[in-house]
């Protein structure tokens, strides 16, 4: 009998059928235990038509679950090249792209229970399946324990970040006193006493009724004394029946009732049934009625007994010629304590989770396997710290725990003989100490790692040992050694077919040229890159993407800049790179700030740091830009903001961070007439030398100190680029008019501004460019500038009231365009927006070409994903 449900129960049904007319939705059903979330799903199946696909599962709670545990257990359900995928471990983005798909092609609800224990691979697919819900027939029901999903459960994230306009949160509240009557109807229980004890909460209710209390003293003040009274009432055989199949979570396959209870296993579970305290599957499998319920009797178990019973069922399934799949064995080894079983089974376990990229369930079932290292020989051992710690850290764990773990693994490999063991957990601990922004500690392991690694033939493990060392020189600007070390890893790679250390070390010796002037690095960057994506390496071209954006907007080939930027965002956003995604972007922003689209980087810049969870190297480049375009308006916050780029940038210790930030402060102080402070901001320049520097930032140090009157020799003065050139060698027309054709405007500005001879022509000309970007202070400095020489009265009158700076769309999309993809994003098609904006189908069908050329995506599906990733694009 579902009570008091009514509401949430339409709005399922209306969901349903918007998914049936192709627009799909999410539902999140969500409550404290025992508050009815099943019952209301279950009368929601009961209402479904047959005219439309139902796929229907739920999250187990094993010690560590079954990766995609939910997907595998629809598998029947599925097309056989997607079971085929699933056996076979295929890669995260086939599998979820397959699957996708597949609800593509009729209108289909999809439930999920008990997503609080879910694994990360299932998260990662709702995570992926959630981004494209709206364009999708689907309608998507989760269902999960409010009360468990608190401070930094990862459920929080994958729901933060699903689509808002798609998503009704559906929460189940306790039963009123009026509900709680309406259960008891026809009973001779007191509604009021058991609403006084159970406050509302159905599954209390229902269990306290079925536990026929004869006193109302007797009626039970918890469900676990519910249970129990259940429970009391029933045979000692069945007791034991129930208490037995609680250690199993989830179904219990009708197989092993006979080799645990023998031929009174189905006459047991038939009378637990029809009591209606364990409910039966169309395959015979049975489940307790609630969680709470299995739960409950399980805590009747001591920590021996739940011993015996793993034992038992372990048996069991070997009797019956089952194999409940090597995470169940893995569950009930441990629940064993038997510590040789779990050594055999849980690292094979962990790899196969981490073959189909269930990282997070490979690291815990190496966990698993740690809890008995005592029993384990030394090289294993050393492999199990190993394996904990790579798949820790690429689940983004990278603390003191795992750099331990690696630790443990070098001592024991040390006492084993290993030196190509030893090398390779150097190399880690050099990474993971990077990752942490550690860079002294990174480049210590590094050269250690190397110098063991020479000891012993050379191999693939060496190639990536040179290659990690070619990138810290990158990272830190000496290119030179960049390039020497990329060499020797290209070298060893090759020869041992090492595909992964080819690819990092001609990104690396690519990155490491063109940041020395060397063009030819650029198609180096380009074969790194499309080695990566024919192998699937998708990280490593991410990588490639980001190094080569930042190349062209640091040497001012904004064309490249665009393409590239362009093609990188649309590939991280494709394969669900997001915080690859988030720093190309504050990339992005550089680039509009450059460009003197000074409003379009603040916009892009402040999305990317409203962001959700991001780390200090995604939010950096978004920072630094965000500071910069906020000294170019004059905005009072600008120092505040650079300060914070300046301690962030300094943290890292790579010089590719603090550099632009170090030139702000100098403009900054500039702007403000704080010459002082320039100068200081400046001296830290000088101190990190003209070798560590590229060649337009030697130019940009050359020109500043001529600015400030600083005398820096000859140090910063070679291969100066030609705008920097011109303007030292005083020719500041030639340099505006250098800045004007890469498209550099205020840096035209700028230079005009130390002009010698600051006519009232070139004035005028910095204010009217100034007041088209709304460079208010380059405005300011100007008419300043025109004070000083008595031309104040000659330049263009101020204007009154607030700028109207020009607001163009970030990337170029008109105001009609941008309506439409507003409609597209809420799921409409082409023809639901012509009827919407009384347009021509056609011309809608215009308009979304033009949009998805600028987006540089191919349909409506990713220039949705866009949008999530980049949601400033809707807000101009």
């Amino acid at each position: 009998m579902l009570v008091e449900r009514e509401d949430q129960l339409s709005a399922l049904l209306e969901f349903k059928n918007n998914a049936a007319a192709g627009r799909g939705s999410i539902a999140l059903v969500n409550g404290e235990a025992g508050i009815g979330k099943t019952s209301l799903l279950n009368e929601f199946r009961n209402r479904i038509c047959t005219d439309i696909r139902l796929y229907w599962s739920g999250c187990d709670a094993l010690f560590t679950p079954k990766p995609l545990g939910p997907i595998h257990e629809i598998a029947h359900s599925l097309p056989s090249d997607i079971r085929e995928m699933l056996r076979e471990g295929d890669d995260s983005a086939t599998l979820f792209s397959a699957l996708v798909n597949e609800l593509e092609s009729k209108a289909s609800v999809v439930v999920i229970e008990d997503v609080h224990w879910a694994d990360f691979s299932t998260l990662d697919y709702l995570a992926y399946l959630g981004k494209r819900i709206s364009l999708l027939p689907t309608l998507l029901v989760l269902s999960f324990r409010s009360d468990e999903v608190v401070g930094d459960h990862p459920l929080r994230n994958v729901i933060g970040n699903l689509p808002q306009s798609n998503l009704r949160r559906l929460k189940l509240e306790p039963l009123s006193e009026n509900g709680v009557r309406a259960l008891c109807v026809g009973g001779q229980l007191d509604s009021e006493k058991i609403y006084s004890v159970s406050q509302g909460n159905p599954f209390f209710v229902t269990e306290i009724i079925s536990a026929g209390a004869d006193s109302f003293d007797d009626i039970p003040a918890s469900v676990k004394d519910a249970v129990t009274a259940r429970l009391s009432r029933l045979g000692v055989g069945e007791q034991k029946f129930l208490e037995t199949i609680s250690v199993l979570p989830g179904a219990v396959p009708q197989e092993i009732l006979r080799p645990l209870f023998g031929e009174d296993g189905e006459t047991f579970a038939m009378a637990c049934v029809g009591r209606k305290l364990l409910l039966q599957d169309v395959n015979g499998s049975l489940k307790f009625r609630h969680e709470l319920a299995r739960l409950a009797t399980l805590a009747r178990l001591t920590s021996s007994e739940q011993k015996i019973i793993h034992q038992n069922i372990l048996s069991a399934f070997n009797d019956a010629g089952i194999d409940p799949g090597i995470d169940q064995r893995v569950h009930h080894a441990s629940g064993a304590m038997d510590g040789a079983l779990v050594l055999e089974i849980a690292p094979d376990a962990a790899r196969k989770a981490a073959v189909g990229g269930a990282h997070r369930e490979a690291a815990a079932h190496y966990a698993t396997a740690l809890d008995f290292i005592d029993q384990a020989d030394p090289e294993l051992a050393a492999s199990l710290y190993e394996g904990w710690a790579y798949e820790a850290g690429l689940a983004d764990r990278i603390d003191d725990e795992v750099i331990d773990a690696r630790k443990h693994a070098l001592t024991l490999w040390r006492v084993l003989k290993r030196p190509d063991k030893v090398g390779e957990n150097l190399r880690w601990l050099s990474r993971l100490h990077w990752y942490r922004g550690e860079s002294a500690k990174a480049q210590r392991y590094a050269d250690e790692a190397v110098r063991i690694l020479e000891t012993v033939e050379p191999s693939g493990e060496q190639a990536m040992a040179y290659s990690l060392r070619s990138q810290l020189h990158m990272l830190n600007d000496r290119m030179d050694e960049a390039v020497e070390w990329g060499e020797k890893a290209l070298s060893v790679a090759e020869r041992f077919e090492n595909l992964e250390a080819k690819i990092h070390a001609l990104n690396n010796i690519g990155t490491a040229k063109i940041f020395r002037g060397n063009a030819g690095g650029v198609e180096q960057m380009r074969e790194s890159l499309a080695l990566a994506i024919e192998a699937g390496l998708h990280e490593h071209a991410a990588r490639v993407y980001t190094n080569l954006s930042e190349y062209a907007v640091e040497f001012r080939d904004f064309g490249l800049a665009e393409e590239v930027m362009s093609e990188g965002i649309a590939f991280d956003t494709e394969h669900d790179l997001v915080s690859w995604t988030h720093y190309l972007v504050g990339r992005q922003a550089q680039l509009r700030v450059e460009q003197g689209r000074l409003h379009d980087a603040e916009t892009i810049a402040r999305g990317v740091l409203n962001l959700p969870q991001l780390t200090l190297l995604m939010k950096l480049p978004a920072l630094t830009t965000l500071g910069r375009a906020r000294v170019r308006m004059g905005e009072n916050d600008a120092g505040d903001i650079l300060g914070e780029a300046l301690k962030d940038a300094v943290a890292t210790d790579e010089l590719q961070y603090v550099i632009p930030v170090r030139f702000c402060l100098i403009e900054h102080a500039w702007l403000k007439n704080e010459s002082e402070r320039a100068v200081r901001e400046l001296k830290f320049l000088h101190k990190i030398g003209a070798s560590n520097m590229h060649n337009w930032h030697r130019g940009e140090v050359a020109v500043w100190s001529s600015r400030l009157g600083v005398n820096v020799g000859n140090a910063f003065s070679g291969n100066t680029p030609e705008p920097h050139a011109l303007e030292l060698n005083g020719d500041h027309n030639a340099a505006a008019a250098a800045w004007r054709e890469i498209g550099a405007p205020f840096s035209a500005v700028m230079t005009e501004l130390f002009s010698t001879d600051p006519d009232v022509s070139r004035l005028s000309a910095c204010v009217k460019r100034c007041r088209t970007m709304d460079a208010r202070a380059g405005e300011a400095k100007a008419r300043e500038i025109a004070l000083q020489c008595g031309l104040g009265d000659k330049l263009p009158a101020r204007r009154r009231g607030p700028y109207n700076a020009s607001r163009s769309h970030p990337l170029g999309l008109t105001k009609k365009e941008q309506e439409v993809l507003h409609l597209i994003c809420e799921g409409e098609n082409n023809i639901a927006i012509a009827e919407k904006l009384s347009r021509s189908k056609k011309t809608i069908e215009h308009h979304s070409s033009s949009i998805f050329r600028k987006m540089n995506v191919e349909n409506r599906m990713e220039a949705m994903l866009r949008v999530q990733n980049e949601p400033w694009l809707l807000k101009r």
